[in-house]
């Protein structure tokens, strides 16, 4: 590189690594343990603000590395000033998050990064029964790990009291929004001390979120890490262009590369991911489902099963996928595109992490055209387009699937017009005159 005196200047790139973070030597080691050696940037910057006490603001998407970004301030800031013995542990630190999958995952790096502490936590959700959670809350915890609805409860119960909290962390806090949870949290948050330290991720910031962050954060320390316009550089991105109802084969011949042995698919609703995962059976082809309406032991034995590698194919809704964390995995299919750019960007953050390689495979209808067009306008990336597939669309296709999508529209017509009509005869048959509808012996 040359100055403007045309002298030649010198520089590099310097990579910092966990040893430069002030970590106690037992958070130290077990970080090691796990074969981590270079924070990412948002571990790189957030850690030793939040060490210092400071609260902090943190806008990165998924798969950007956040979870330890806050695990281990809070590990190494209630280690030095560890409970004493004596006396039930109080919650020192809570940390909530949307789903069961993130809790779970949440506890799962609370666990490994905190193997050489005196520090013990628990993770609470709903979907189960309360009792085991119960047990662990009576023992005494220093972190909880919760998602709203269950901590509600449980405090209700009396089981939970959050007047000692030191540390208080709202993760994804735009997925708690989008879920519905922003009135929980407004319950929870007078139940927490005035005089805390308050540590705030979301992928986006939306206005309701950053109204929020106003009342919670004092402040804080700034921090944006790839934001939600930007995916991951080290996922291939490609789209084939199908006509929907030939998307199941296009998956099928897909999934005879053999290469692909961990795929993650989404799908847009409850029912076609267990529609999906039924034809991908019936092809010999072992996966699982996972979605809202699954119950919790379900969900947790799809994941464990698709983590195994027992199961090769994951179907997924979005919600359900939000906070899954699987190591290596190299394949991410998008069967339905979404129509919100931002969550086709969280899909594939799922493949890619840590500077991995990955792979996101996209099939696109010709209706969901324009939802690639704005995935590429949010991105700034084009998408490579992949021709050479043996299920081209052409005009004699696209011919025949319209007057398959008349068909279908010419029969629900009939349908609708069948069940007006019966709502008519039911409301006469109630009485001439009075408009009332005969109730007496139908079933409910």
């Amino acid at each position: 590189m040359l100055s403007e005196d045309g002298r030649s200047l010198y520089f590099y790139l310097y990579i910092m690594k966990f040893s430069e973070l002030n970590l106690i030597p037992e958070i130290l080691d077990a970080v090691n343990s796990l074969g981590y050696e270079t924070p990412t940037p948002i571990q790189e910057r957030a850690i030793p603000k939040a060490i210092k006490g400071q609260d902090v603001l943190g806008c990165a998407q998924t798969g950007t590395g956040k979870t330890a970004a806050f695990s281990i301030p809070i590990l190494q800031l209630l280690s030095d000033n560890a409970h004493s013995k004596g006396g039930r542990r109080p919650i020192r630190s809570l940390i909530l998050t949307p789903t069961r999958e993130l809790a779970a995952q949440i506890g799962e790096s609370i666990r490994d990064y905190s193997k050489n502490l005196p520090i013990n936590h628990a993770v609470i959700y709903g979907g189960v029964k309360q009792g085991s959670q119960v047990d662990k809350l009576r023992k005494g915890i220093d972190i909880l790990v919760a998602t709203p609805g269950r901590l509600l409860d449980l405090m209700d119960q009396g089981y939970i009291k959050l007047h000692e909290v030191e540390i208080f962390v709202l993760d994804e806090a735009d997925r708690m929004l989008d879920m519905g949870f922003i009135h929980d949290i407004r319950k929870i948050l007078p139940k927490l001390p005035t005089k805390r330290q308050t540590l705030f991720f979301s992928a986006t910031m939306p206005p309701a979120i950053v109204d929020l962050t106003k009342k919670l954060l004092v402040n804080p320390v700034h921090i944006t890490v790839n934001p939600v316009s930007s995916a991951a550089q080290t996922v291939n991105q490609v789209v084939y262009h199908v006509l929907k109802p030939i998307k199941k084969k296009l998956l099928l011949h897909l999934l005879k590369d053999e290469s692909m042995t961990s795929v993650l698919v989404f799908a847009r609703t409850k029912r076609g991911a267990d529609r999906l995962a039924r034809i991908l059976g019936k092809a010999n082809i072992v996966s699982a489902a996972i979605h809202g309406d699954k119950s919790q032991n379900q969900r947790e034995k799809a994941l464990k099963g698709f983590k195994s590698g027992r199961n090769r194919v994951l179907v997924a809704t979005d919600i359900a996928a939000r906070g899954i964390d699987i190591e290596d995995l190299a394949h991410v299919v998008n069967y339905d595109i979404p129509n919100e750019p931002e969550t086709y960007v969280h899909r594939i953050g799922r493949t890619g992490r840590a500077g991995a390689s990955g792979n996101s495979i996209s099939l696109c209808d010709i209706d969901e055209k324009p939802y690639i067009k704005s995935i590429e306008k949010l991105t700034g990336k084009k998408i490579d387009v992949i021709d050479n597939h043996p299920f081209p669309i052409t005009q004699d296709a696209i011919d025949d699937y319209r007057e398959m999508q008349a068909g279908y529209e010419k029969q629900n017509e009939v349908q609708r017009q069948k069940r007006k009509e019966a709502r008519a005869k039911r409301k006469n048959s109630g009485g001439a005159g009075n408009g009332k509808r005969n109730t007496g012996n139908r079933r409910r």
